[in-house]
């Protein structure tokens, strides 16, 4: 019997680039504050803890990786309560990377659950909606920064 990891969210997308850009979009944080956060302590690496920082929300993550697989899959935890994040990547041509991106571990229950959930379902798929954008058309949507702009000004 296969374990589950309990409630999951789960967020796809395809993105018309090769997989090692794709990749390296999520490692480089010169790259991922394109779109997803503003600032970070580092690059990620197995088994180093890097701050991500929303400086226009004034809120940053402690992330740890966990597993790293070039190319392939990059594993993290974060949040608190914890939970872990696994991308995972597949080339599906030379120029074509089908992104999936796993969030399980939720500590909630029943209203707050459901809640974590929703919230990190829009959140993910808001963090794909702007990779997309930025790695096929060079685009900077400002997704994560206009998703609450009453906080952002």
């Amino acid at each position: 019997m296969l374990h589950t990891p309990g409630p999951m969210v789960e967020c796809q997308m395809m993105i018309r680039k090769p997989v090692s850009q794709v990749f390296q979009a999520f490692i480089d944080p010169q790259v991922t504050t394109k779109f997803w956060f503003t600032k970070s302590s580092g690059i990620l690496e197995e088994g180093r803890i890097v701050t991500w920082e929303w400086e226009m929300y004034g809120v940053s993550a402690e992330v740890r990786t966990l597993k790293i697989i070039p190319n392939e899959i990059i594993t993290i935890e974060w949040d608190e309560p914890r939970t872990t994040v696994k991308f995972e990547f597949t080339a599906l041509s030379e120029n074509a990377t089908y992104l999936v991106i796993k969030n399980y571990g939720f500590q909630q229950e029943g209203n707050d659950l459901i809640e974590a959930i929703k919230n990190n379902t829009g959140g993910f798929t808001t963090v794909l909606d702007g990779l997309k954008a930025y790695l096929e058309f060079g685009i900077q949507l400002n997704l994560v920064k206009d998703k609450f702009p009453g906080n952002s000004f």
